[in-house]
């Protein structure tokens, strides 16, 4: 944990005081998260007048004359368009030769005397209808849209203080339009706040300065990968506050000036009628893109000027007048596209606040970020030594998969941008330091655990150690399992017919197959004495149906066996036949015995009936008796025929028990014969019914005239019946021995 806590230290340190590489990273995840989310709905407000490869091929190289920006402007306003705004700076005088001229043929004219009215009405008129920068200011004046001229702030002083000062004087004298005509300053230190101070105003010429009402800088500010996500919204030049291109757009669409309110850390707010636009200190805006290039309708500018636009796509518009032709637009990199027109961004900005809808960076979000490292931090620390490899990638998973997409239904939902990067870096590095923790450390202990079991604990029971020694100690747990007993049939005999050698090497041929297909079939050998082998189904590790395993795995085996006779009888051993007890239910499993040395095995009623059934096998003449629990349990799988009741030494209760004869699909008609008439022999048996139940058993051996089960209860009937057990008899055979 302390590990956990270092780490978790550390993210938070870095979070505050910010990595260049994470905080790239970072922003990225937002460009992601617009791509996550997909285009949106535009607003309908919104148009773009521009100036495409179309317009161009008609109307001619840029850059054009500005009568036809006039034109330009008298046509939106005779289509109804509502505001006008342009990315385009008029910011030099238009070239003008035609005028000059006219300017030295009236100078002429005046030397050589003539004063005729006439002609120098005429040369005035002349003059004026070639002078495109009055013909767009006239243009402006006279337009029934309101026209919002847009300007940049020069942000590099150098060689600006060689300038003269009435330049600039000029210069803010031509932006005048684009200054906050409400600010409220909260403080007198608020009138002193540090914000985004430009060095100089490029301004629009002072003709057509003059003709608008509006104006709003165009300028942009990229993050330090070269994406513009945030504009500034507030310049402050001269002691005086400076609104940009959308903002005064949205502000005269609206008819309502946008107003500020300082506070003495910077920014408090910003207000454009009733809609308050989410600031930060230095007043920039983040820009929630609707999508990529084209998300708003495009109208060539030419189409405009030559009246071929539907008067529905421009009336009561915001028109937002651009260049989008290869070459001459403004190229910006955004989330959605690597090549995108700026006017496209005002565009974004505008929708953006006449919608309503913003990108935030809550007040909150520093406190949530730094909350969602401490959790994720803190719960891996204590999920992942407590876990195996499999669970602690899916832990991590799931913490990492949940943690993108709550920041993803806080970005798409309700616009907030919270922070990605540095708690899903904290992951990563708690992940890494734990598991190589675990690995370099704890390893060691594994190694010695498997060293020290390994040669005598079944490979699942070494495994559970391995993942949690804390099992090493004395005590067990209450689990359902089925309990194995298997004993080979007159092995004392046999061994003592066969040499040391011999028995050694016979008894560990065949110790070593059994145990095999227990543990194949993900049993746990609990002992071996002599020739008889202990094991249990459904412990440490779990079965789905730990009886039908157990079954399965008896009949392996005893097929096993069929085939190691077969061979041991072309080697001249002795061939061994193996009686096999099986019962379900309840056990004590767990490490017993002293402090120096335990075993990992079984207690409990359960396994005494399973030792017991063992036994039994002799009674009756089988190798495979399981308990009622284990045939109920083990389902349809298999082929069972009900032995007998019986009493057995220690239970007061009589129990069932089964023989287990086939797999479900292996059997046959003398199999399905024998089973018939034995159940029909037993019914009677326990009706005492003797003659009838001899009838059946004589029908059964003369399918199978060896048929253990048949005999025995045969021998029974015919014993009974000379000396019947009385009306209170519960038909269960008591077994005397253990």
């Amino acid at each position: 944990m302390l590990l956990t806590m270092l780490a978790v230290a550390a993210g938070i340190g870095a979070y505050l005081f910010g990595v260049p590489f994470l905080d790239v990273m970072e922003l990225k995840t937002v460009d992601l998260r617009f791509e996550s989310r997909g285009r949106e709905a535009p607003a309908p407000e919104i148009v773009l007048a521009v100036i495409d490869e179309k317009s161009i091929a008609r109307e001619g190289k840029w850059i054009w004359p500005r009568s036809k920006m006039a034109q330009l402007v008298k046509q939106l306003s005779a289509y109804g368009a509502k505001v006008v705004a342009f990315d385009i700076g008029f910011l030099e005088p238009d070239e003008n030769t035609v005028g000059r001229i006219i300017d030295q043929i009236a100078a002429e004219i005046e030397k050589s005397g003539d004063r005729d009215q006439t002609i120098q009405a005429y040369l005035k008129k002349l003059k004026y209808e070639t002078d495109n920068d009055r013909r767009l200011a006239d243009a402006i004046q006279s337009s029934g849209a309101k026209v919002v001229l847009g300007y940049f702030f020069q942000m590099d002083r150098q060689g600006i203080d060689r300038l003269p000062q009435d330049e600039y004087r000029r210069h803010q004298e031509n932006v005048k339009g684009s200054r906050y005509q409400f600010v409220r300053y909260k403080t007198d230190d608020a009138r002193t706040v540090r914000l985004i101070e430009p060095a100089l105003p490029q301004s629009n010429i002072p003709v057509i300065s003059e003709a608008a009402e509006y104006a709003g800088f165009f300028n942009m500010e990229a993050d330090r990968d070269g994406v513009v996500r945030r504009i500034p919204a507030v310049f402050k030049y001269a002691e005086t506050l400076y609104a940009p291109l959308a903002i005064m757009a949205v502000g005269a669409f609206l008819d309502a000036p946008p107003s500020l309110q300082v506070a003495d850390y910077g920014i408090e707010s910003l207000q454009v009628d009733r809609i308050s636009i989410p600031v930060d200190d230095l007043g920039r805006v983040l820009i929630n893109y609707r999508g990529g290039t084209k998300t708003y309708p495009h109208i060539s500018v030419t189409d405009i000027i030559n009246g071929n636009v539907a008067e529905a796509d421009l009336k009561d518009k915001i028109v937002i007048v651009g260049a989008t032709a290869v070459g001459i637009y403004d190229l910006r990199v955004t989330p959605f596209s690597n090549v995108y027109p700026g006017v496209e961004i005002h565009a974004n900005i505008i929708d953006n606040i006449l919608s309503g809808n913003f990108l935030y960076q809550p007040s909150w979000a520093a406190v949530f970020d730094i909350f969602g490292i401490l959790a994720i931090g803190l719960l891996l620390g204590f999920v992942l030594p407590r876990t195996g490899v499999f669970a602690g990638i899916l832990t991590s998973f799931m913490i990492f998969a949940g943690y993108i997409f709550l920041c993803q239904l806080f970005f798409t939902q309700k616009g907030f941008i919270l922070n990605l990067v540095y708690p899903l870096a904290v992951l990563f590095i708690v992940y890494v330091i734990i598991t190589a923790y675990k690995y370099l450390i704890e390893s060691r202990q594994k190694r010695f655990i498997k060293d020290a079991f390994s040669t005598y604990l079944a490979p699942t029971v070494v495994k559970q150690l391995i993942d949690s020694p804390e099992k090493l100690v004395l005590g067990g747990e209450k689990r359902s399992i089925t309990a194995f007993f298997s004993d080979v049939q007159g092995f004392t005999s046999i061994s003592e017919k066969l040499s040391p050698e011999m028995l050694v090497e016979i008894l560990n041929e065949f110790l070593t197959e059994m145990t095999d297909i227990i543990l194949k079939h993900e049993g746990t050998v609990d002992k071996f004495e002599g020739d008889a082998i202990i094991a249990f189904f459904g412990a440490p590790n779990d079965l789905e149906n730990h009886a039908a395993t157990a079954c399965a795995a008896s009949l392996e085996m005893q097929k096993k066996l069929v085939r190691l006779r077969e061979k041991w009888k072309a080697e001249g051993k002795p061939e061994l036949m193996m009686r096999i007890g099986l019962c379900s239910g309840p056990a004590v499993i767990g490490n017993m015995g002293s402090k120096n040395r335990m075993d990992y095995t079984m207690m409990g009623d359960t396994v005494n009936i399973g030792a017991r059934l063992e036994g039994v096998n002799k009674v009756y003449g089988t190798y495979t008796l399981i308990s009622e629990t284990t045939f109920q349990a083990a389902g349809q799988g298999f082929i069972f025929r009900e032995i007998d009741k019986i009493n057995v030494v220690g239970k007061k209760e009589p129990i069932s028990v089964y023989q287990l004869m086939g797999l479900a699909g292996e059997g046959d008609v003398r199999i399905d014969a024998v089973r018939n008439f034995y159940g029909l022999g037993l019914q009677a048996y326990r009706s005492q019914e003797w003659e009838q139940a001899i009838g059946f058993l004589n029908e059964v051996l003369k399918i199978e005239p060896d048929d253990g089960p048949g005999l025995s209860l045969l021998a029974r009937c015919r014993m009974l019946r000379e000396n019947p057990p009385g009306k209170d008899w519960n038909g269960a055979f008591a077994i005397k021995h253990k």
